[in-house]
């Protein structure tokens, strides 16, 4: 019984690694109250009873809480022992198809001449507090200011190293991007309204729901994972998306635990060109809502995939696996299934229709 109780107070705790306590200190004044987004009443109004993943959860073996305490001593592996190298693109006219990924889950995609950037986080804390919360590991590789015109942002869900309130604001200021709207799932819609973006700059789906954008079809597809921005959990829903060109398709996968609904997107609007899944951040103490490298390996595969970018590592530790660990995994995995890999240093801009060859660019701030 005591185990069942603590289990849900332990997921969310250390998952979010304290932005539960980091939004009751900035709900007391200490930081940023207004990153917190919109009021508790707003965000009921979406889905009054909340959100759910249409799977159960994985039952936890037993000594998974032993572990994950253990682990939680262990959290400074997450960390690189150098600084990380960056790379600051060049942006000419959008191309057929490519990707620039800016580190964690944000990255800007071209796709038959259109651009859309996913899940923008150029905060320097996964939080929303200026003090407190997980700090990123490198710089933003690229000012938001640099950025080209965008088509369109997707959010795949609220947490912070997900939306974030400067980024949001300055990509709503911006005069380049005044034509794109924020794509994002139900009920993210009162976070941005809270944040004074305009109410024709906010489409809000449901899982299967569709928008076209300058010629792209936008689908917010099923994802396995939580929301929430303070103590509210899944007041708001979770998704990853599919960016379908009249040439070219890419699936976003957002922040995700492995989940069949993948093979169903597969069949329903694969294949692929490109797939952008997460490989870290992954523990036992949450095996449904990360996915660990190999389980990214196998989701690839059930989405019908060409090639694959591996997001959601090297930013923020929010783990406790060593800084590096992921992107090896996913490199001896992808190498057994024959799936080629996308490896840019943050920063770095890819051609996906010619990339180029891949060097072990992480080894140096890992220390090996």
């Amino acid at each position: 019984m005591a185990r069942r109780l603590l289990r849900p107070v332990l997921r969310s705790a250390l998952f979010t690694a304290g932005l539960a306590l980091a939004g009751g200190v900035a709900a007391a004044g200490w930081g940023l109250p207004r990153a917190l987004g919109g009021s508790p009443a707003a965000l009921r109004a979406s889905a009054p009873g909340g959100f759910r993943n249409t799977e159960p959860p994985t039952p936890l073996p037993p000594g998974t809480v032993r572990r994950a305490v253990r682990d939680v001593r262990r959290r400074a592996v997450g960390r690189p022992v150098r600084p990380i190298p960056l790379a600051r693109s060049e942006f000419g006219p959008a191309g057929e198809l490519a990707a620039t990924w800016f580190g964690h889950a944000s990255v800007l995609l071209e796709v038959d001449g259109r651009r859309v950037l996913s899940d923008p986080v150029w905060g320097e804390r996964a939080s929303p507090s200026r003090l407190i919360g997980p700090r990123r590991l490198h710089p933003a590789p690229v000012p938001l200011a640099d950025l080209p015109a965008l088509d369109a942002v997707v959010i795949s869900h609220d947490h912070y190293d997900h939306l974030d309130l400067t980024t949001v604001r300055a990509l709503r200021d911006d005069p380049r991007h005044r034509d794109a709207p924020f794509v994002v799932p139900l009920g993210i819609g009162a976070h941005l309204r809270a944040w004074g973006v305009p109410e024709d700059r906010i489409v809000e789906l449901g899982w299967g729901g569709s928008v076209e954008v300058a010629g792209l079809t936008l689908t917010c597809a099923e994802a396995r994972h939580f929301s929430g921005r303070g103590l509210a959990r899944d007041t708001t829903l979770w998704s990853s998306w599919v960016v379908a060109g009249p040439r070219h398709r890419v699936y976003v996968g957002g922040d995700t635990g492995y989940t069949a609904a993948f093979a169903r997107a597969g069949e329903r609007h694969g294949p692929f060109d490109l797939t952008v899944l997460p490989i870290g951040a992954y523990a036992d103490l949450w095996p449904d809502i990360h996915m660990n490298p190999e389980e990214s390996v196998r989701a690839h595969g059930d989405l019908r995939g060409g090639a694959l970018l591996p997001v959601h590592w090297a930013t923020f530790n929010l783990g406790f696996h060593p800084w590096s660990e992921p992107i090896s995994r996913l490199r001896a995995a992808a190498e057994t299934a024959g799936i080629p890999l996308l490896l840019p240093v943050p920063g770095g801009r890819i051609d996906v229709l010619d990339p180029p060859g891949a060097d072990d660019w992480w080894s140096a701030p890992a220390g090996n």
